[in-house]
């Protein structure tokens, strides 16, 4: 009988220290992917961006025919309902890389003017355009190139020194993102010295960027690599735009199923509770659409949960100097 119990013993405290063991193991944040995708009549679904302006929830996109003999001439910005579905807004021609930022009733897009897309990409830099009503827009010069650089896509937020934004380019690395600092969303100043290009100087694109304190993440697109599915999205985070820490969950997206080898340009937005990730699929080249993942919970919650207390962090500096 002494065995018997002694056995017994050992084996509930196996099972304990398991169940233990297991309990405390990271677990990644669930994202579900909504099984519906937006129709690419009449549309160039790619860069997006879901706002909520006053109650109504809005997704800001682009319109750029021709892929990559695009010429501005026929691009333009434009704005969805997403509870009507309606068009509510048509602006910004010759304008793409489409994002935008609530500041009060001011809703804010920044977008890239351009007159052809195609190998030279001429460029005249980052706009920033303008609206409280939807229909009367104000446009301003607030990114330049610098030399034969070229810009594409930005994302701003908001953070105890003012706004911050990181916008993509193609200097040094082909591609990689940048930072600049506004004290009101018109005037910005490059942060120099700060240049995010992996930890191998890999193509790292399409940045969006939120700041919940004392954090800043970023979502970016991290190039293809071996055992995964194309362009992939990436979450890292920084308490100062120089030193950055990745998920132990990347590839945070990766295209499923129907999506070709693409998840990319991903913006966020929480509603009612949930946050729900806009993200395009496709192949890079001749066909994309865009898709919804869901995450039950906040993107507080949600940010914080790709960064678990217990785990340890790969890290790599922007820093250029």
């Amino acid at each position: 009988m002494k065995k018997i119990s002694i056995y017994f013993s050992i084996s509930i405290l196996f099972l304990s220290i398991s169940a233990s063991t297991f309990a405390q193991k990271p677990q990644k944040p669930l994202l579900t992917k909504l099984p519906f995708a937006f129709s690419q009549i009449g549309r160039t679904p790619m860069e997006n961006t879901p706002v909520l302006f006053g109650t109504r929830l809005l997704l800001v996109s682009n319109y750029r025919p021709g892929l990559g003999h695009a010429k501005g001439k026929d691009a333009y910005l434009f704005i969805d309902d997403l509870q009507t579905g309606e068009q509510v807004a048509r602006f910004g021609q010759g304008h793409s890389f489409a994002s935008a930022y609530m500041n009060g009733a001011e809703l804010n897009v920044f977008a890239l003017e351009f007159t052809d897309f195609g190998q030279i990409m001429n460029s005249t830099g980052i706009n920033r355009l303008t609206t409280t009503n939807l229909k009367e827009w104000k446009t301003e010069k607030v990114i330049l190139p610098e030399g034969k650089e070229h810009l594409f896509n930005s994302s701003v937020c908001k953070d105890e020194k003012g706004y911050v934004m990181a916008y993509e380019t193609d200097k040094p690395v082909q591609f990689c993102f940048k930072f600049a600092r506004s004290s009101d969303l018109s005037k910005w100043d490059k942060i120099t010295d700060l240049v995010f290009t992996g930890i191998n100087h890999e193509y790292s694109a399409c940045p969006v960027i939120r700041f919940i304190k004392p954090w800043y993440y970023v979502i970016y697109v991290h190039e293809p690599y071996a055992g995964h599915n194309g362009w992939t999205s990436f979450l890292i985070r920084s308490k100062d735009l120089e030193t950055w820490e990745y998920s132990p969950f990347n590839p945070i997206l990766e295209a499923s199923t129907g999506e070709g080898r693409n998840n990319s340009d991903t913006d966020l937005i929480e509603y009612e509770g949930k946050t729900y990730l806009y993200y395009a699929t496709g192949d890079q080249e001749t066909w994309s659409t865009v898709r919804v993942a869901q995450y039950d919970g906040s993107e507080k919650a949600f940010f914080e949960g790709h960064f678990p207390k217990s785990c340890s962090f790969i890290k790599t500096t922007a820093k250029t100097k």
